[in-house]
């Protein structure tokens, strides 16, 4: 073998090498100038659908509170009409006139409970409306971590496509030298397809990455847009136990339902003290053909045949309901919790293994590759090999900082909050 294509050989690999920064899976060199995880989530914050839905359920949840501390309205009827005494005599002859005014009066007891249950409605909402902002902000941390690895997978495919195309040229210059098989051209040209159907993959799942990112924020970012950030770090001083007190005040979900358990229980007082019938009071001025008076009354609807027996086992029902509700929000949170803090631990082993051993034998296995193939004691594609072990090792740890990081933002979310 010529000497100088063997010295090009070897400066086309060390050139298409992957450097040491590619350990970190900075997504900041593949876009600088691209937008940050704090202003991804501040646009999902303003652009989401579902964020605007919340507000919308709140604004609602105040209206009910408004109409629950509502009076109720007087209603004022009145008639008028000719009217005339028969006797020819008298000869009177009048407008005749009545004017009726009724002022329904509510139960007390009825009244606090309804402005409760609303109260508590309010109460309820709020909670979602975190709930909400608290979801927004794992799916966006989820989605644009997935778009970080999608870009370093993306960058590795095009590296080693560059490198396999730098091969396909050297093997071809070697094969028209007869310095070497034409059947090492052909190995070479089948690396080649694998690069590009390798690259055509990974450029595909950095699109749905994209997209998926975008659909989150509401379409804020943009047909075209860059990311750039670092997967989570590994956050010391996290136990299970813990977090899982945490989550039971800090959780919005469970919150929510509570507040809906307490409006379900307020719910049934109002129906109880419904039984209560209100009390109208009537004043009434009448006036006709030598008659003028004026009365005042009382109306009250007796609950003689029914007293919402009804209403009352609805409302019962329904809070029972959402007591079953509560509790099964709470063991689920609790196997959910457990579940994303394996996965966190799992992830942090695989990280450790790569950062301990795996990545640094890898590197080795390359650079003895490459020194042997200097001295003829390895053969070419021993080298690619080598280099694709090389970039496979950095892409699995890539993977697993990725399954780390969207570990820990599912554990946040379903925490409420990581300290």
């Amino acid at each position: 073998m010529r000497p100088a294509l063997v010295c090009g050989i070897i400066v086309a690999f060390e050139c298409a090498m992957i450097s040491e920064s590619c350990l970190t899976a900075h997504a900041t060199e593949l876009s600088p100038d691209g937008y940050t995880l704090g202003q991804v989530i501040q646009l999902s914050l303003q652009h989401n659908p579902k964020m605007k839905g919340a507000e919308a359920v709140l604004e609602q949840s105040r209206s009910q509170r408004i109409m629950a501390d509502a009076y109720l309205n007087p209603t004022v009827s009145g008639s008028v009409g000719r009217g005339s005494i028969r006797d020819p005599r008298t000869g009177v002859s009048i407008a005749e006139r009545t004017i009726t005014v009724e002022q329904p009066l509510e139960w007390l007891g009825k009244r606090a409970a309804r402005q409760r249950a609303a109260e508590a409605g309010v109460g309820g909402a709020l909670a979602g409306l975190e709930q909400t902002k608290v979801f927004i902000m794992a799916d966006v941390k989820g989605a644009f971590f997935q778009l970080l690895f999608a870009q370093q997978d993306a960058q590795l495919a095009r590296e080693n496509l560059r490198t396999v195309e730098d091969l396909v040229k050297l093997v071809s210059a070697r094969v028209s030298t007869k310095e070497a098989p034409k059947f090492e051209l052909v190995k070479a040209t089948v690396e080649l397809q694998k690069s590009q159907k390798d690259l055509a993959r990974t450029d595909n799942a950095l699109l749905v990455a994209r997209a998926k990112l975008n659909t989150v924020t509401g379409k804020a970012l943009g047909e075209s847009f860059a990311v750039q950030g670092e997967f989570e770090t590994v956050r010391s001083g996290l136990d299970l136990h813990a977090l899982m007190n945490q989550a039971a005040d800090r959780q919005p979900a469970l919150r929510r339902q509570q507040k809906v358990v307490e409006q379900a229980a307020y719910t049934i007082e109002h129906e109880r003290a419904s039984r209560i019938p209100n009390v109208s009071v009537i004043g009434q001025y009448h006036r006709e053909a030598g008659d003028e008076s004026m009365t005042a009354g009382l109306s009250v609807a007796l609950p003689v045949w029914y007293r919402r027996q009804g209403e009352i086992g609805t409302a019962m029902g329904a809070h029972r309901e959402a007591q079953a509700e509560w509790d099964r929000m709470q063991q689920e949170l609790e196997q959910t919790i457990t579940q994303h803090f394996q996965d966190m631990q799992t992830a942090r082993a695989q990280m450790k293994v790569f950062e301990q051993g795996l990545l640094h034998q890898a590197k080795e296995a390359l650079d003895i590759a490459q020194f042997s193939f200097r001295h003829g004691a390895t053969s070419l594609f021993e080298v690619i090999d080598a280099q694709r072990v090389y970039r496979q090792t950095l892409l699995e740890y890539a993977q697993a900082q990725a399954d780390h990081s969207i570990a820990l933002v599912r554990l946040e979310r379903a925490v409420g909050g990581l300290p």
